[in-house]
């Protein structure tokens, strides 16, 4: 039998501890810890007061290029990038400080946050094989886009929003309120 170090281990449920806090799943945990599924079982049980979800990760690459989840993803991943190029922090530590500073920015600009982090930490397993970021031909930001996809002149969703965006009943709702509180 192998001695662990405490430290190590330590380290371990620290960053497995954080993942959970953020919503990760067990198959995110597992991947990114080396503790025991059992382990990570009592944890996650300990944290939450319940047994982790089941079920399959969500795999569709599609996802991230629906409209708000593109933005959302998008947003993620330059920050991801921004903090793997200017700091020293990589792997699971990068992707939660990433998802961190993604849901600070979100509940400034008073958003809903769409992304979760097993859709960041599955976005992150793309980025290379299945999809890429590519720079919006006018406003120059970097968006999520399929990589087998012609992107030479790619316009973003927010320079060219679909026809039914912000069209639903609570931003409808929303304007309504404030209208009246205008009045």
């Amino acid at each position: 039998m192998r001695n662990k170090s405490v430290v190590t281990e330590g380290n371990e449920i620290r960053l497995a501890t954080e993942l959970i806090e953020l919503g990760a799943r067990l198959q995110v945990l597992e991947t990114e810890t080396s503790l025991s599924r059992e382990r990570l079982l009592n944890l996650y049980k300990e944290l939450k007061g319940e047994s982790p979800p089941k079920g399959m990760l969500p795999y569709s690459a599609d996802w991230f290029l629906i409209w708000q989840p593109n933005v959302h993803s998008s947003l993620f991943i330059d920050i991801y990038n921004y903090l793997v190029a200017h700091t020293d922090l990589r792997g699971a530590h990068a992707l939660i400080k990433s998802y961190r500073l993604y849901l600070e920015h979100v509940q400034v600009c008073n958003l809903e946050p769409i992304l979760t982090l097993t859709r960041a930490w599955t976005l992150l397993r793309f980025l290379g094989n299945l999809l890429e970021t590519v720079s919006c031909s006018r406003c120059g930001g970097h968006f999520i886009a399929h990589r087998q996809d012609i992107n030479s002149d790619y316009v973003c969703g927010l320079c060219r929003p679909p026809s039914r965006a912000g069209k639903s009943k609570k931003q409808a709702s929303e304007a309504t309120q404030d209208i009246l509180a205008a009045l």
